[in-house]
């Protein structure tokens, strides 16, 4: 099992240096991997007293694509996911472009998750159809595989069209990993059908759940064995319980793990960085 470190988004605050602290000691500790969400607005509750999101205007976000950008020129190694990125609420061809170019600077070492989101306050301020985004994820992970793969294409889906035109610089390796966050049950057979990995939440059916991914797998023609699974986990008390938990996990054959340090009261990014390193020590490492 590969193991990771979440960014606490809301919690490390502003400062560049605060940023790269927490980098610099996931990629001394040895992890695999950096994942960081995505919000590009959040909602300002007093007008909307009947909130419910578990995100609002006063919820700290670096954006992604920039984040990677600066940790790419101060880390080596670290792989950079997102989970997820709100692909729905983007233009398709702009996130193939940014996600390209990460990956060219950092030397390969992107993936790429994305999802539909829950918050129709971002749709609305970034110009984009909330209920057809499901579906239109599908023609939007088509158009930008295709677009990492050739030097220009053509393109006619029913959301987007693409006139002998294409990217540069591509991807090293002529495409980025697409990973599918979400639950629902389309989700799960949109994840055996397309995807290279699925970020599933742990739960007491998540054996059944990633049999019912496997299942849309074969009958796509794929081997289950080809999509990757990651369980993000708390931080818990970095001990037996946690180090029993990712070992149960592994057994159900999810295949990466990241940490998440946020809502343990930790006080900045020093705190959260002695926290993954705490749990490197007595977790990870016994892995």
């Amino acid at each position: 099992m590969k193991l990771g470190v979440v960014f606490p988004q809301t919690e490390i605050g502003a400062d560049p240096d605060g940023v790269a602290t927490f980098a610099r000691a996931a990629e001394e500790c040895g992890y695999d991997h950096l994942i960081a969400y995505d919000h590009v607005l959040g909602a300002n509750t007093a007008s909307r007293p009947d909130w419910s999101g578990p995100y609002t205007s006063e919820s700290l976000f670096h954006e992604p694509f920039v984040l990677f950008g600066y940790l790419g020129g101060i880390t080596e190694k670290l792989e950079l996911v997102t989970a997820v990125i709100i692909l729905g609420q983007r233009q398709t061809a702009l996130v193939a472009k940014q996600a390209a170019c990460v990956d060219v600077l950092t030397g390969g070492r992107l993936r790429l998750g994305i999802g539909t989101g829950w918050n129709a306050v971002e749709y609305e301020a970034l110009g984009m159809n909330f209920h057809d985004r499901g579906v239109r994820s599908e023609e939007q992970i088509d158009l930008m595989r295709r677009l990492w793969a050739d030097d220009t294409i053509d393109f006619q889906g029913k959301w987007h069209t693409v006139t002998d035109a294409g990217l540069n610089p591509l991807p090293p390796g002529g495409s980025i990993p697409v990973w599918l966050g979400g639950m629902a049950p389309q989700v799960i057979d949109r994840v055996g059908r397309i995807a290279d990995g699925w970020f599933p939440f742990y739960n007491q059916g998540l054996g059944e759940q990633l049999e019912s991914m496997r299942v849309s797998a074969r009958s796509a023609g794929r081997n289950p064995d080809d999509i990757g699974v990651e369980c993000m986990q708390p931080l818990g008390d970095a001990g037996d319980k946690e180090l029993d938990r990712l070992k149960s996990l592994e057994d159900l054959g999810v295949t990466h793990s990241a940490v998440v340090t946020m809502n343990q009261s930790l006080g900045g990014p020093s705190e959260h960085a002695d926290a993954i390193r705490r749990y490197w020590d007595r977790v990870a490492s016994r892995l």
